[in-house]
């Protein structure tokens, strides 16, 4: 939960990077790649972490850029690069972050109604950033089965670590 409008806007953006740092090192290639059969894709991962910042805030009163392709809380089909996903994400980002502007410390204690709940607009804001952190993590699993390397942000990747002069911990 935010108390300031400053705070989240601070993470968010330390948040949005990791999210393109995810989305770059997804070649094309690699971008269908599912955990199985009927499953998103991470391609498809990243077009929900876009669909999500554009439809979630519309909630609590941003509209967000793009938000017509939004219909019944879904987004249309995803590009066909993950450029394209990447472009739509970094768009949709900014477009939150301005959105957020009109807003004051105040307005975070404001409540809204989002998918059948009553909450707090630093309430929203949270689970609008731990929504995306969630599915990163799913990519994290799918990248590594597709054989790529997720990148670095909390800390180092196990093929970092050698990069460093130092063994990897144990599993």
């Amino acid at each position: 939960m935010f108390r300031k409008i400053e705070d989240f806007n601070a993470d968010w953006q330390i948040e949005a990077g990791f999210t393109i740092k995810v989305f770059d090192a997804i070649p094309d290639k690699h971008a269908n790649q599912a955990i199985a059969e009927g499953h998103r894709t991470l391609k498809r991962l990243a077009w929900h972490l876009v669909e999500t910042v554009i439809e979630m805030p519309g909630h609590f009163g941003i509209v967000v850029d793009g938000h017509e392709m939004i219909k019944d809380m879904a987004i249309c089909d995803p590009p066909a690069t993950m450029a394209e996903v990447k472009a739509a994400y970094e768009k949709a980002s900014t477009s939150l972050l301005k959105g957020l502007e009109s807003w004051t410390d105040e307005t975070l204690q404001q409540e809204d109604e989002m998918y059948g709940m009553r909450l707090k607009h630093s309430l929203s804001l949270g689970m609008l950033m731990g929504h995306q952190t969630h599915h990163r993590g799913e990519m994290f699993v799918l990248m590594r089965q597709a054989g790529l390397v997720p990148p670095d942000f909390y800390g180092p990747v196990k093929e970092s670590w050698a990069a460093m002069g130092k063994k990897p911990p144990k599993v």
